[in-house]
């Protein structure tokens, strides 16, 4: 029992729904649960070693994992923290809300918790993914960087086989090259260094990430099977843990540790969400990345329809990346189909603002209740970007389209663009 209490006690809860509002997208596959994950960069108490410039709550790393109703299988989806995506308007924690915006969606988490309260900062991201992905999030989970190492050392460390020597001052790591068992500092180190590796990108780092999860999922299932070991690890954990306040507590949190388990290895999938340099649409911008749709939008349809996205999607996705249409390349046309004076000029501002090329606003002959996206035979690829984009819009082709555009025409159902 005093364990049980032990460990009970070292979980801090935070209350996010009365931050989140009622204009949240709806599960669409009940019993399945997504869990957004967040490494937080906090410099508080132990992280200050790590340095005390941040003036601000910061997420280092942020996942969402979404567990099917089923249990046999599981999907961690990444998001670069350079993703350049719309923040919708937050609550502050000071009596104030930001506007919305664009910017990067690691903002998300400082912006909410500009007073501290890791449970604004928590709503503020879960606003920012369930409005960009169109998934629902069931539950959070912030670690810090103390909170990591423990995890690690309680697993006994972690092998990595580093190609080349790795020596970051900022990741606080030096790191011979090979195979070797890594724990504490190093494999801390070894998970943020970014800029002394391959191409310094966020990126490449997402996937050194990814490949130590890998690894250290397979070795808890292997390593937790006894009372102690189990101890240790959860003590380790819930030491630098914060959720939601239904997860708050080792009943819920056993309960998903054990969930998490049983989920066979070749089932157990991470993949990062569709990407590209934000520079391709904006030759200035040469730090954010921004989503490569309709793959982006393809993932997040299959993981609220509760499908599974394995290894072979990965693959799929992996090899779409590798050409993608850039937005600033697709030339669109905006139609008003409604009634309300203005609306097309307002939506074409919506398109422009995530990279598209506007050539023209219009009147559409015809009111329409339904938003479509017309086009010519050979521009399906486009018409299926920005109608990707536009969730609840479809893609029709038509024989008297003009060649060479995109036609949006908004109807009453319009819904925004992400």
């Amino acid at each position: 029992m005093w364990a049980y209490q032990d460990l009970n006690s070292n979980i801090r809860g935070a209350d996010v729904d009365a931050k989140l509002g009622d204009d949240r997208p709806a599960n669409r596959s009940p019993g399945s649960k997504n869990i957004l994950v967040v490494g937080s960069d906090s410099r508080d108490g132990a992280n200050a070693a790590y340095g005390k410039s941040l003036a601000t709550m910061q997420s280092d790393t942020l996942m969402l994992v979404h567990l099917p109703a089923n249990r046999k299988w599981a999907t961690a989806v990444s998001f670069p923290r350079d993703s350049w995506v719309r923040i919708p308007s937050c609550d502050r924690g000071d009596g104030t809300r930001s506007t919305a915006h664009h910017f990067k969606i690691n903002e998300a988490f400082s912006l909410g918790g500009s007073t501290g309260d890791t449970g604004g900062a928590a709503a503020c991201t879960i606003r920012t993914v369930e409005s960009n992905t169109g998934l629902r999030v069931d539950h959070f989970v912030s670690l810090d960087f103390q909170g990591f190492k423990g995890m690690v050392d309680a697993l006994g460390g972690i092998e990595v086989c580093p190609k080349r020597p790795i020596h970051d001052r900022k990741a606080h790591l030096d790191l011979a090259a090979g195979c070797q068992t890594i724990k504490g500092e190093k494999a801390l180190g070894y998970v943020r260094t970014r800029y002394s590796v391959g191409d310094g990108s966020d990126i490449g780092r997402i996937g050194r990430q990814q490949e130590f999860m890998e690894a250290l999922a397979e070795k808890a299932q292997s390593k937790l099977t006894h009372p102690k070991a189990l101890y240790g690890f959860l003590r380790s954990v819930t030491k630098s843990l914060t959720t939601d306040n239904s997860l708050a507590g080792m009943e819920p949190l056993y309960g998903l540790a054990s969930e998490l388990k049983e989920i066979p290895g070749d089932r157990l999938t991470f993949l990062t969400v569709p990407n590209y340099p934000r520079q391709a649409d904006v030759p200035a911008d040469r730090a954010n990345v921004v989503w490569q749709f309709p793959q982006a939008a393809e993932l997040f349809t299959a993981l609220a329809r509760d499908e599974e996205v394995g290894r072979a999607e990965k693959e799929r996705l992996d090899r779409a990346s590798r050409r993608p249409v850039y937005a600033s390349s697709v030339r669109v046309r905006v139609l008003n189909g409604t009634d309300r004076p203005g609306r097309g000029a307002d939506v074409a501002a919506r398109i422009r603002e995530v990279g598209f090329t506007v050539t023209e606003t219009g009147n559409s002959p015809v009111d329409t209740r339904i938003t479509q996206v017309s086009y010519a035979e050979g521009m399906e690829e486009r018409a299926e970007q920005v109608a990707s984009r536009l969730p609840g819009a479809r893609a029709v082709r038509e024989a008297g389209a003009p060649r060479g555009l995109v036609t949006v025409t908004v109807g009453e159902d319009f819904g925004g663009v992400r």
